[in-house]
């Protein structure tokens, strides 16, 4: 019999994973990290065209995958991911709650920002997820693991993104405040923090240059931005067994900018 590894610790072979807002960006490079790692994959997004690229990347690692295009403020399209994973391959082991980030093109001060605005942020950001890791843990068995991506800036002040930045602190709560009370039938739930990734999302609200680019870039000391897979190899170490007497913990995943005012935006 061949002993173990510690890289087995990293595998989710037979796994089913549903990753919220996979079709771009951060979801895209966590859901086919997790194909890679050996799981199924529920891959959803708003746009039908982004579900089917990344499910045909996903089928491309020989994991199978199920596309369902939804947008997850409707409360029977959270539902139905959870029930689709069951339905289709008969367990549901890893919930990604990484949809989310902000529809609104501006940035602004608190002092401008609407109340119909405020609860578009906590809809999309706290409620969505929320909701989703509660119809997650419905269905998962002894062993499941619940990932939140929440922001680099909803742990410090965040001038001008305030409400986005409201929302994503208050999904660490929500994670800390889950772990503990899931952590008795060993389910187990953790947060990501991206620092700067620049994702199409990140470009069309911060609008940032090239030359602002390479201002953000000096205030990071490892010297560079980041990218969806840095963030993906975080999400499956909360995933996979190599995390598994770990809990309702958050992980900033920034280069080592962690202090100063924040203008990350996934």
């Amino acid at each position: 019999m061949t002993a173990m590894s510690i890289l087995d610790l990293f595998r989710v072979d037979d796994r089913v994973a549903v990753v919220t807002g996979s079709g771009r960006g951060i979801g895209r490079g966590i859901a086919i990290a997790l194909a890679e790692a050996g799981a199924d994959v529920v891959v959803t997004s708003r746009r039908a065209d982004d579900v089917a690229e990344v499910a045909e990347q996903v089928r491309a690692r020989g994991r199978r995958a199920v596309e369902l295009p939804g947008d997850l403020r409707d409360p029977q399209v959270r539902v139905g991911l959870a029930e689709a994973a069951v339905a289709e391959f008969g367990h549901l082991d890893i919930w990604v709650n990484n949809a989310g980030g902000t529809d609104d093109a501006h940035v602004k001060p608190m002092t401008e920002v609407t109340d119909d605005e405020l609860r578009d942020m906590l809809e999309l950001n706290l409620i969505a997820a929320g909701a989703c890791s509660r119809e997650a843990a419905l269905r998962m068995h002894s062993g499941g693991a619940i990932v939140n991506v929440s922001s680099g800036a909803g742990m410090r002040a965040a001038p001008n993104t305030a409400a986005y930045a409201a929302s994503k602190a208050a999904l660490l709560n929500l994670t800390q405040t889950m772990a503990a009370e899931l952590a008795p039938r060993s389910i187990r739930v953790n947060a990501i923090s991206p620092g700067m990734v620049p994702t199409d999302s990140f470009h069309r609200v911060l609008q940032f240059t090239e030359a602002d680019h390479a201002a953000l870039i000096r205030t990071v000391p490892l010297g560079r931005l980041g990218t969806p897979e840095d963030m993906a190899a975080a999400v499956l170490y909360f995933a996979s067994p190599a995390s598994g007497w770990v809990t309702g913990q958050n992980l900033l995943i920034g280069g080592g900018r962690d202090g100063g005012k924040s203008v990350e935006h996934r």
